[in-house]
């Protein structure tokens, strides 16, 4: 076991899991190359949304131990106070539309 309280091995969770998250890794790079090849890519890389998911991908170049609190802190609103209406909105969409350069 190991500081973490993980009842399973850094090998045994590569080894379990390592199949299920190159898949996973795989169709997020088939996106981004879906992206690439369609027509207005160079608009679509000023979506505040494609921007996030890049940042995203780099904090997964930085292993940290702490990843996943460190992509959700990039796809969320930091902003402290909620927003007074949601009227108008449709729904989630997965990342926040301000400036997180």
């Amino acid at each position: 076991m190991n500081s973490r309280n993980n009842p399973l091995s850094a090998r045994e969770i590569l080894e379990g899991s390592f199949l299920e998250n190159r898949a996973r890794i795989l169709e997020v790079a088939a996106f981004l190359d879906r992206i690439e090849r369609a027509e207005g890519a160079p608009q679509a890389h000023d979506d505040y949304r494609y921007r996030a998911l890049l940042r995203a991908v780099e904090c997964l170049l930085k292993p940290s131990g702490e990843v996943t609190k460190d992509i959700l802190e990039n796809l969320s609103d930091p902003t402290p106070e909620p927003i007074e209406c949601a009227a108008g909105m449709k729904g989630a969409v997965g990342a926040w539309k301000g400036v997180k350069e």
